[in-house]
């Protein structure tokens, strides 16, 4: 194309009655991977429509091609190219819309970049699918961060970890109910996009699904200190790197293993049309919270000795307590997380030992079976 590369061809994709691909913007990513290659194993095509510019993707896709063959196609474009993504969505059976900027520190660095990807990303995606006779669900990725800093959460600290004061709240985490309080550009351009897809939903009978999603990990995740902590400090680790934390290392996350996500998601799909127009957190929940301490001393036990920290202030509009309440969409589609934050952490970590960039060769065992 002109303004990308492709694999990717056309009405060629659907020529003798092929069923349509399931699109995934982003799909070279963390998420996007792990998605496809459920997708892919179970015989549906996929493209992946990317633009390839986050670290470790393309040895994501070379390990879905190199599994699935051609039943996985790359569309190398951007989602700010209207003319890409209205090639690419006419053709979809099913859109995960998961492409975007990820990082609060770039989008305070470059707030323009931060909104043209996130918002005008998604408003291209939407408008795309908008101008179709029949649309396909679409199911888009947002981000806890549209709550802001929750700074109205009343919290004591216990041990090496906050919780709130409102048993409530510590029994059942932040549901949908929760105030929008953006705060950061990131926050502003997720939830402009976020309500672009509700809008879209409700005004034009789009069969869009949002996903406030909490901290999700696994394998294929190239993490860094804005985006993917788990795997960064892991990675940070196992090199002999110090971890960075910034604030006191109390604060409190819940965690969630991507197979459950991927979980999620199929059942997002599934039942688009019941959903749509619905924004839903999703995440571990209480049952799979932890505070960063807490995690660097899981870390600890499965490398033999604890990393060194460095400590760093507080960063703007930092969460010092986010738990998920799922209940919302449990109710609606019967999901919950099934990986508990052990098991899925020894997962992680066996496969960041032979992950692609390391010394080590590729694991010559299914981490699956040796951690199920």
């Amino acid at each position: 194309m002109k303004n990308g590369t492709s694999d990717f061809a056309g009405d060629s994709i659907i020529r003798g009655g092929q069923p349509k691909p399931v699109v995934i913007t982003g799909g070279s990513g963390f998420i996007g991977t792990n998605l496809a290659d459920r997708l892919l194993s179970s015989g549906e095509r996929v493209v992946l429509f990317d633009n390839l510019s986050r670290p470790g993707v393309e040895q994501n896709h070379k390990w879905l091609r190199q599994r699935h063959g051609n039943l996985v196609q790359l569309e190398v474009a951007d989602t700010r190219n209207m003319g890409a993504v209205s090639l690419v969505l006419s053709q979809a059976s099913a859109v995960f819309h998961f492409a975007g900027q990820v990082a609060v520190t770039t989008s305070l660095a470059d707030p323009r970049l931060d909104f043209e990807v996130n918002a005008v990303g998604t408003l291209n995606i939407l408008e795309a699918l908008r101008s179709l006779r029949h649309s396909p669900p679409l199911i888009f990725t947002s981000t806890n961060k549209v709550y802001g800093s929750l700074s109205e959460v009343a919290l004591t600290m216990r041990g090496e970890h906050y919780e709130p004061e409102d048993e409530k709240v510590k029994e059942n985490g932040i549901d949908e109910n929760q105030r929008l309080d953006f705060y950061s550009p990131y926050g502003c351009s997720k939830g402009a996009a976020d309500q672009y897809v509700l809008d879209h939903a409700r005004l034009f009978g789009l069969p869009g699904v949002v996903f406030r999603m909490s901290c999700i990990y696994g394998p294929h995740q190239f993490g860094t200190e804005d985006q993917g902590w788990v795997a960064h400090f892991f990675l940070q680790a196992m090199e002999g790197r110090p971890v960075t934390l910034f604030g006191d290392g109390k604060q409190v996350r819940d965690i969630l293993f991507v197979e459950d996500l991927v979980d999620a998601l199929l059942l997002a799909r599934e039942r688009a049309h019941d959903l749509a127009g619905q924004a839903f957190n999703i995440g571990g929940g209480a049952a799979n919270a932890t505070s960063l301490l807490e995690l660097i001393s899981l870390i600890a036990d499965l490398e033999g000795a604890a990393p060194r920290l460095l400590w760093r202030d507080w960063r703007p509009g930092d969460q010092r307590y986010y738990i998920t309440n799922f209940s919302k969409f449990r109710a609606a589609t019967g999901w919950t997380p099934k990986v508990e934050v052990e098991r899925g952490i020894r997962r992680l970590h066996a496969w960041l030992q032979g992950a692609p960039g390391r010394k080590k060769p590729w694991p010559h065992f299914d981490y699956e079976q040796v951690f199920p």
